[in-house]
């Protein structure tokens, strides 16, 4: 099992971090400030995850980005990467395009935006952002 390495805290990190549980009580960096300083007091990653009822994992984590960039590691989370959603959404231009030129609603001539939005689950802006990006036109109920 491996160990984690030893937090060492200035007087200004342990009164910054008092502060931010004080101030932020129930948030996510008041978890944060807690697991550090905890870390700081000795405890194991075990520990600090059963006393604070959160996952090894997490602790480790918080634990590593503190030791990496001090106050400001564990201030702000890591901006997540938007990936899925950037595909999710791609599949959803591709299906409106191909609905929209390939196939006509069972009962009507054209689709209209909001025929086509309520057939695909999505949003009527949705649909017109996508006709209007590729000159589609917009046909309105």
């Amino acid at each position: 099992m491996k160990t984690a390495q030893t937090i060492t805290l200035t007087k200004e990190e342990r009164a910054t971090l008092t502060v931010w549980l004080r101030l932020h009580p129930s948030t996510r960096l008041a978890l944060r400030a807690k697991i550090v300083l905890l870390a700081a007091d000795g405890n194991t990653n075990q520990e600090i995850a059963e006393r604070l009822r959160a996952s090894r994992k997490t602790v480790s984590l918080w634990r590593r980005r503190f030791r990496e960039g001090r106050l400001a590691g564990i201030e702000k989370e890591a901006p997540r990467s938007s990936a899925r959603k950037a595909k999710a959404r791609e599949r959803m231009v591709r299906l409106i395009l191909h609905k929209t030129m390939k196939e006509r609603p069972a009962d009507a001539s054209h689709w209209t935006i909001r025929s086509l939005a309520k057939e695909l689950g999505i949003s009527p802006s949705m649909v017109h952002r996508v006709w209007k990006a590729n000159d589609l036109g917009s046909r309105q109920e």
